[in-house]
């Protein structure tokens, strides 16, 4: 079975995007990123989040700008703390985005 990360239903939390199995929407988790909150913190106080679902967000709200707007700076990087280079090796391709899920100013490696 494949999990999509982050889901939209109108009869679910006023139709906002929000991550798999929870109750937190795209918006808060980057609400509690651009207060500080890094993903030990977020995953400490969500325990029912998942890393790869926190990645995920980061980067749906990447390709929803224009919604998420005041989430990102004038370099196109989310604000906040993202994935330290450690947290994100772990993750697959497609989530390894710099600046949007990996700290900005630093640059992911690629692996074959």
């Amino acid at each position: 079975m494949t999990i999509k990360w982050v889901q939209q239903d109108p009869l679910v939390m006023n139709g906002e995007p929000f991550c798999y199995g929870s109750r937190l929407t795209v918006r808060q988790l980057l609400e509690l990123r651009s207060n500080g909150y890094d993903l030990t913190r977020i995953l400490k106080d969500h325990p029912e989040l998942r890393v790869l679902g926190i990645a995920a967000a980061y980067v749906y709200a990447a390709g929803a700008k224009e919604r998420y707007a005041g989430f990102f700076e004038r370099n196109g990087s989310l604000r906040g703390p993202g994935f330290s280079e450690a947290e994100a090796a772990r993750l697959p391709a497609q989530y390894r985005v710099p600046g949007i899920v990996i700290k900005a100013g630093k640059a992911a490696k690629s692996v074959a």
